[in-house]
């Protein structure tokens, strides 16, 4: 009877066990925002989208286009239209179909919906047709050269069509087309999918469960990694580096990224813009570039693994211009600017993400900046809230990220044009949108590259954005984990991935 009792506690531990290990827990370092890819805005709500919502078209590691809900794609001969064809019988996560009309129902969503943060990137767009059930035609008011890359994020993410009816709960709530279906969320603690078993790749997906937990503290993060509370992390803090390298239990798997980050200063949003110092003369914002060595930031507070930026294009980009070489620190340049502009010591306040690192790089700005005489007060707020505060412009500058897109408009239009979806500052000039707008009608590195070049010329004068790293994805895992592919976007794919 003992040996009997023995051998099904030993099998229930051992199925306990199996069980536990089909669960893949991340830990995120800010809690996503809204989960609807229309009004979502956040790398972090990227990550779980990944799971939760195909998209017509993927990037590969190399960063060509793949298929994905579309098996394959192609432009008339103006490149007016770009015409899709469908996988067959595939299904949304509720069982309905994904076809041509939901396709259609999806992207008609994006333009139309109010507070829709896609409507800018999917601009270009005239109307949808449905040409058969598996075959969906975009028509385009005129060549757009991003379109592809825009569609192979949230713009060309897919829901069910039954789900956001009505639309206020979907986020909620929501159903998509990926491989893991959306269970619960508990704000600010975690998000929980589970395998959707009629996905039509899921053989490809052993893990059964994945939980997202965000954990805004890096070292507390890199703690509950060690301890094996979760199975791997993305944005390893900096200072951490070395430890983790040390560390045989654990796989650091950085991948050089497509984003930036930086200070984005609020030039023409609403009433706080009108007694922000910032706003009032580029000068001021001159001198604060100038004050601020991208150097030191690299050294003290990336420990190495933040590269100096100046412009919105990573290094690996053909766009990157030679033109703008990333600006040395120059304290007696930044005071000099500072007397020209009749402000010796201009106050504003900084406000930036919770989060252990955050603070290290918003105490470092502010120590540098010191030394040139500004006044600088600064107001940590959870990530999400930050956003919104933001877009109504309460705030003066905020330390914030991009986390890049394989097109370089993605990088710099809804950021810096009048109407941009980004654009926190509400910055506006006609001849920048000139030539960003431009450079979505036109192909090729030779012709767009001069246009990007044209406005950068612009806004590293007026500096309504001041760059100061290329953005690095250092993702660490336990050994235990297997399969995972570093992608330079920063996204977690689950494919082929398992914990063993």
């Amino acid at each position: 009877m003992l040996k009997t009792r023995l051998a099904v506690l030993s099998l229930s531990l051992l199925a306990s066990s199996m069980a536990y290990a089909q669960t893949l827990r991340i830990g995120l370092k800010e809690d996503p925002d809204v989960l609807d890819p229309d009004r979502a805005r956040t790398y972090v709500g990227r990550i779980v989208f990944t799971a939760l919502c195909d998209k017509l078209v993927d990037i590969s590691p190399k960063l060509d286009f793949v298929p994905q809900l579309a098996t394959s794609w192609s432009y008339n001969d103006d490149e007016t239209a770009l015409t899709f064809k469908l996988r067959d019988g595939i299904t949304f996560q509720d069982g309905t179909k994904i076809d041509a009309e939901a396709v259609k129902a999806n992207l008609d969503r994006s333009m139309s919906l109010p507070d829709s943060n896609r409507k800018s990137e999917l601009s270009s767009v005239d109307h949808v047709e449905v040409v058969d059930p598996s075959t969906v035609t975009i028509h385009l008011k005129h060549p757009d050269a991003t379109l592809l890359a825009t569609l192979s994020d949230r713009a060309g993410m897919m829901m069910s069509p039954a789900a956001f009816k009505g639309d206020k709960t979907f986020s909620q709530d929501p159903v998509c087309s990926g491989p893991y279906k959306f269970v619960k969320r508990v704000q600010n603690d975690r998000i929980e999918l589970e395998k959707y078993d009629g996905y039509w790749d899921a053989k490809d997906y052993p893990i059964k469960k994945v939980v997202y937990l965000p954990i805004t503290d890096a070292t507390v993060k890199l703690a509950n990694l060690k301890a094996g509370d979760i199975d791997m992390l993305e944005r390893l803090a900096p200072t951490d580096v070395p430890q983790v390298k040390a560390d045989k239990s654990l796989d650091f798997e950085p991948v050089t990224g497509l984003g930036w980050q930086s200070i984005t200063i609020n030039t023409n949003n609403g009433d706080r813009a009108k007694s922000n110092p910032l706003a009032k003369d580029k000068r001021i914002r001159q001198a604060l570039e100038y004050a601020i060595g991208r150097d030191v930031i690299n050294q003290v507070a990336g420990n190495g693994i933040y590269p100096p930026a100046q412009q919105p294009f990573p290094p690996s980009s053909p766009y990157l211009s030679d033109k703008f070489p990333v600006t040395e620190r120059n304290v007696d340049k930044a005071k000099e600017l500072l007397k020209e502009a009749g402000v010796p010591n201009p106050k504003f306040e900084l406000v930036f993400g919770t989060g252990s690192d955050n603070q290290q790089l918003a105490e470092l700005i502010q120590a540098m900046a010191a030394e040139a005489g500004f006044q600088i007060t600064l107001r940590a707020t959870e990530f999400a809230a930050m956003l919104d505060e933001l877009d109504r412009g309460n705030f003066d500058a905020s330390l914030i990220g991009w986390s890049g897109r394989v097109d370089p408009d993605g990088n710099i239009h809804p950021f810096v044009t009048c109407k941009g979806a980004l654009n926190y500052g509400r910055y506006c000039n006609q001849q920048v949108d000139k030539d960003l707008n431009q450079a979505r009608q036109v192909s090729g590195v030779e012709k767009r590259k001069p246009l990007y070049t044209d406005a950068q010329t612009i806004l590293q004068q007026d500096l309504p954005v001041i760059y100061t790293y290329y953005q690095p994805w250092p993702f660490v895992l336990n050994k235990n984990v297997t399969g995972f592919v570093p992608y330079p976007d920063g996204m977690i794919r689950l494919k082929g991935m398992n914990v063993q």
